[in-house]
């Protein structure tokens, strides 16, 4: 066995190396022991400032706890006053409607009513009468009537009464489109008798408010005819050399109004009663609450045993008065009424649990939630069908129509011969040939060509598109156009000249209102109406809002939108657009009117900020809860007068749970100063003012060091104002809190910027 081999020893320390190890070894330990005491002082303080921290939370929480409901009983009863009397209000005006309708003894009936409508419909279907001018006025007539029964329709509560308004309203629209028809055909059946001494042919231009009718008749048939525009309405045609020589007539009709698509969305879209409108706390209480209510009713249920018990004929005539004789403006059973809900009302807030049961939307139990994006809109499978959420028409529609030309009348030995015939104009059936085209075969193209100034009732803030109508499928299509250009501020004087600026696919559109009006030309196989279109939500997500008050009574909304700024100027119950920017629309820029027809008016010259059940679906928002949110919108209403209320950066990064919200206190047109402005933090059960700015790097939700909780955030604004501001505040005129808020819940501000 080997001997074992002896490891080699390293070199001995020397006693000064010793002592430098130990004095290193001791400072080590010493260090950690610094660190230790230091990390443990550090981790002391942390537990201290988070225990301050709790008990100035716990604090505040207790104080508010303490005072929570008294500021929710007084929030409901600011709520609640302004309710009933914007309640009382509008009771009024539509009882004074009513009563100054029922005055005029007017011809026209209510759409309502089953019985006189459709003796309506009937009497006017059979009227022989067939002068244009006669007829357009009984045309615009009908439509009234069209919007009232569509205006049922949206905001009906009862899903029996769908398919009768649904009917009278197809009804009435074909009965429109079929007298025009009519009167198209005397017209045409003379057009030997109005030809044009320039061109051998017949054409003709009548107009109202409401139509445009262009008609032209080919007399001469002449195979070098290309075009035509007809002078003082902007719309013009262009014809192939087949049709030049065949014996047709051609119509272009533009109506303001849009038939088609409300025939659309009938057919494909799954109509639905009303959605249910978030509702307040005092809205739910039965009338029948107190022992008057009872009496009443008593009273109610012995009358019905008496009629009863009389025989039918007296029931009838007794109904009849009934009917004919509507209650006068202010009825003792009206004040009855709001004198129970009034004392139902303040009931129902003593009864309260503390929870924040204000003004708030609740969703009806028994509503059923909206139906899937599968089921709103059913076209088939494979159909390029235009989604009418996605994209708006707007303009009315554009009837472009080609005619067999009906049998002229000739003159012999001073006698006029005219073939009678009851039969209607016959649809002249051309659709060009589909092949594969050359490019140097394009300029032979057997395609029908058109041109049309953008109606100058609207304005398209891009590039409009076209789509042309599906008869037997009923829906607007966007394929089979071609040859597209948008031709900006054209001089009218141009005529069939080119305009200045052509355009081929996307671009920015500048509606009328600067130096000459927009002109779209295209071409199709056949012959289709057409309705220009636009995105519907091109103007969101919104880039920024404020609400700057001006005044008692009076505020300014600005609205900086994704394509046009907007401001909203708000003073009572009327409100005014206006924009720096010049886009036309006199009828509606720097005109006084109420919400609701600001909001209709503004839809219709397609200028839309506001939102519906379908946006959510196409724009990115901030997705905010919407009760929470309409807890916000109805509290900013009530200090509209006196705060200023601005769109934050924070809003978007603080989750769907919180709302954030720049506020201040400002009245004047001049904006407000930026250090004047706080954030404000809204939760489902806490309002809190924020210790962050606007320039802040990062989102915190602390609290201001020198804020407290509330349980309601005008609360929260009053610790920051001043005792005039906060006296103001009790003096905003309620139809003026109501028109900020139906704007607010209109726009929703909160969720799309």
């Amino acid at each position: 066995m080997a001997p074992k081999k002896k490891g080699k020893k390293g070199p001995k320390l020397t006693k000064a190396e010793k002592a430098r190890l130990k004095i290193e070894e001791e400072e080590r330990r010493v260090r950690e022991e610094e660190e230790a005491r230091i990390q443990a002082e550090r981790e002391e303080q942390e537990r201290l400032e988070r225990q301050r921290r709790q008990e100035i939370l716990d604090r505040l929480e207790a104080k508010d706890s303490e005072r929570r409901g008294g500021e929710l009983g007084e929030l409901r009863s600011l709520l609640e006053q302004n309710y009933l009397a914007v309640l009382k209000y509008k009771n009024d005006v539509a009882q004074m409607s009513k009563w100054e309708k029922y005055m005029q003894c007017s011809d026209i009936p209510d759409p309502a009513v089953q019985q006189e409508i459709n003796t309506f419909i009937s009497l006017w279907r059979d009227d022989p009468e067939r002068s244009v001018k006669t007829v357009l006025k009984q045309c615009n007539v009908a439509l009234k009537l069209i919007e009232e029964l569509a205006t049922l329709l949206r905001e009906v509560t009862d899903e029996e009464h769908i398919p009768k308004y649904q009917e009278a309203l197809l009804h009435l629209q074909d009965i429109v489109y079929a007298k025009i028809l009519n009167t198209n055909i005397d017209i045409l059946k003379g057009a030997s008798n109005s030809i044009d001494t320039e061109t051998g042919n017949m054409q003709a231009v009548i107009k109202d408010d409401n139509t445009t009718l262009c008609l032209w008749a080919n007399l001469m048939r002449n195979p070098r005819f290309k075009c035509l525009t007809f002078e003082g309405v902007g719309m013009g045609f262009e014809l192939t050399k087949q049709l030049a020589a065949s014996n047709i007539a051609l119509r272009i009709l533009h109506t303001s109004y849009d038939h088609l698509s409300t025939l659309s969305r009938m057919t494909h879209m799954k109509t639905t009663i009303a959605p249910p409108r978030l509702r307040t706390f005092f809205e739910d209480i039965p009338l029948e609450v107190t022992e008057e209510g009872d009496e009443a009713k008593e009273t109610q249920e012995e009358t019905q045993e008496e009629q009863e018990d009389k025989p039918a004929e007296e029931q009838e005539q007794e109904q009849t008065v009934e009917e004919e004789v509507p209650p006068a403006p202010e009825s003792e059973g009206a004040k009855h009424s709001e004198s129970q809900l009034s004392r139902a009302s303040m009931q129902h807030a003593e009864d309260g649990d503390g929870q924040i049961v204000t003004q708030v939307e609740v969703l009806v139990a028994e509503a059923t939630p909206p139906p899937p994006d599968d089921d709103l809109m059913v076209y088939g499978e494979g159909v390029e069908a235009v989604d009418l959420r996605k994209y708006t028409p707007l303009g009315g529609v554009f009837y472009y129509e080609l005619f067999h030309l009906p049998p002229q009348s000739y003159q012999v030995k001073g006698w006029e011969i005219r073939k009678m015939s009851d039969a209607g104009l016959k649809v002249f059936q051309y659709v060009a040939e589909k092949s594969n085209q050359t490019e140097d075969e394009e300029a032979a193209s057997p395609l029908v060509g058109l041109s049309v100034n953008l109606p100058d009732a609207v304005v398209f803030l891009e590039t409009p598109l076209v789509g042309r109508w599906d008869a037997e499928g009923k829906f607007w299509r966007m394929d089979g156009i071609s040859g597209f250009s948008y031709r900006k501020h054209v001089r009218e004087e141009e005529g069939e000249r080119e305009g200045e600026e052509e355009e081929e696919g996307e671009g920015e559109g500048e509606g009328e209102g600067e130096g000459g009006v927009a002109k779209v030309s295209f071409k199709m196989e056949s012959f289709y109406p057409f309705v220009l279109m636009q995105h519907t939500y091109g103007n969101f997500p919104f880039r920024s809002w404020e609400l700057r008050p001006l005044g008692k009574d009076s505020a300014l909304f600005s609205i900086n939108g994704a394509l046009i700024d907007l401001c909203i100027s708000i003073q009572g119950n009327q409100c005014m657009l206006q924009s720096e920017r010049e886009v036309g629309l006199t009828n509606l820029f720097n005109k006084w009117m109420s919400a609701p027809d600001l909001q209709q008016a503004m839809l219709k010259a397609g200028i839309n900020i506001f939102v519906n059940e379908h946006t959510d679906k196409f724009v990115t928002s901030c997705r905010k809860d919407a009760l929470m949110e309409h807890v916000a919108y109805e509290q900013m209403a009530l200090f509209a007068s006196v705060c200023a209320f601005s769109w934050s950066k924070w809003n978007a990064q603080c989750g769907s749970e919180h709302i954030v919200i720049k506020v201040c206190e400002h009245q004047g047109p001049d904006p407000a100063p930026e250090d004047l402005w706080n954030l404000y933090l809204v939760g489902a059960q806490r309002f809190q003012k924020l210790e962050i700015t606007e320039t802040s790097e990062v989102f915190c939700a602390d609290h201001h060091p020198d804020s407290e909780f509330h349980s309601t955030f005008i609360h929260m604004l009053q610790d920051n104002m001043s005792p005039e501001g906060i006296s103001l505040t009790r003096e905003t005129h309620f139809l003026f809190v109501d028109t900020v808020q139906s704007l607010f819940c209109a726009i929703r501000p909160l969720m799309f910027c």
